[in-house]
């Protein structure tokens, strides 16, 4: 996630009655990351919905307002069940990654002490820290859901320290109803934030009526934040061999806006790219004959790359061929940004980096 809106078809902790007719409306309205709770509707009208948001080409989220521990073992069966791409919120980790490490959907459970319904986080800032990081060490947890604005306190610096204090993806929940909000978000550190109720109330400034303007309030609310987002983007970095010189070059060219963002290298390239540039945090992986392709395509298939950046070369055959394709069907089918020459890696990174 490169800081993303997720809409959630909910009000009050609960998915709305109407969620299918007014996921058409946000659709028109341009969201691409939608969710809902698993309660409020019947679990046939969570898979109609679920399988909507899949059609449409979107990411679809569920999130977990059970609070004893059999329904929320059984709302992460029905995340399972339902094929969502991210279950969101709960409290027992251990217990719900014995049933989601066996497929592919991504988690992210609440940290702290969650009480009540619509729920509230309780606690003293540094036991949520604590309880961030003994979540996030565990090996089939994704990231985190931070009910940030339902906690009583300091809540800009709880989101901060909680972004900082972790190596994963975290997601602010919980009453984000104006762009100031929105900004603390992304200054914070968040990879992405939820709006439900403040959506459906109209609570954003918008250039219109209906629930689709409000949609598009938040996306370009979400777009002027992304700029000042201090959450490390992660991209993907290669190139066929007649163009390695050329993708070294860029990377100098930028390597100040690049600094402390995660890239993603096949092997040569990262080599090179390290070489060329030390102060930059490069992640290889095999070489692109060996396979580092195939892991690229991984990373965009769990949704683990912000943006794919590929100088290849069309004046000649090239071994690789059928892995460019297989990388660019794969962004095509998660919406994953992917540059092919300098002018549109340049696109990328103002966009994602600032530049301009």
């Amino acid at each position: 996630m490169a800081f993303d809106f997720i809409l959630m078809l909910t009000a009050n902790d609960r998915t709305i009655p109407d969620a299918r007719a007014r996921l058409e409306e946000a659709l028109e309205g341009g969201v691409r990351h939608i969710g809902f709770k698993d309660v409020g509707l019947p679990f046939a009208e969570l898979r109609g919905l679920a399988d909507q948001i899949r059609a449409a080409g979107g990411r679809s989220y569920l999130e977990v307002v059970s609070l004893d521990a059999e329904s929320e073992l059984a709302s992460a069966q029905a995340a399972i069940d339902l094929d969502v791409d991210c279950l969101l919120g709960g409290t027992r980790a251990e217990a719900v990654t014995r049933l989601t490490r066996w497929h592919p959907l991504r988690y992210y459970p609440f940290p702290g002490h969650i009480v009540g319904h619509p729920s509230v986080l309780q606690g003293p800032a540094e036991a949520i820290v604590a309880s961030a990081r003994q979540l996030a060490d565990l090996e089939h947890v994704h990231g985190l859901d931070l009910l940030a604005y339902r906690f009583t306190g300091d809540v800009p610096a709880l989101m901060a320290q909680v972004c900082a204090a972790v190596h994963k993806p975290v997601i602010m929940a919980g009453s984000i109803d104006s762009a100031a909000r929105v900004g603390e978000v992304a200054a914070a550190g968040a990879t992405a934030f939820t709006v439900g109720t403040a959506a459906l109330a109209g609570a954003f400034p918008a250039d219109g009526p209906g629930f689709a303007a409000q949609v598009r309030s938040i996306l370009s609310i979400t777009a002027a934040a992304r700029r000042t987002a201090t959450a490390p983007r992660r991209i993907a970095l290669a190139a066929h061999d007649t163009r390695k010189a050329q993708l070294r070059a860029w990377v100098t060219r930028h390597v100040r806006a690049l600094t402390g963002h995660r890239l993603v290298c096949t092997g040569g390239t990262g080599r090179m790219l390290k070489d060329a540039a030390p102060a930059l945090t490069v992640q290889r992986l095999q070489r692109g004959a060996y396979g580092g392709d195939q892991q690229l395509g991984a990373l965009i298939a769990t949704g683990e790359l912000d943006a794919v950046i590929f100088f290849a070369d069309p004046t000649l055959p090239h071994g690789g061929d059928a892995d460019l394709q297989a990388l660019t069907r794969l962004a095509m089918l998660h919406d994953t940004p992917m540059a092919l020459n300098p002018a549109s890696a340049d696109t990328i990174a103002a966009s994602m980096l600032g530049l301009g």
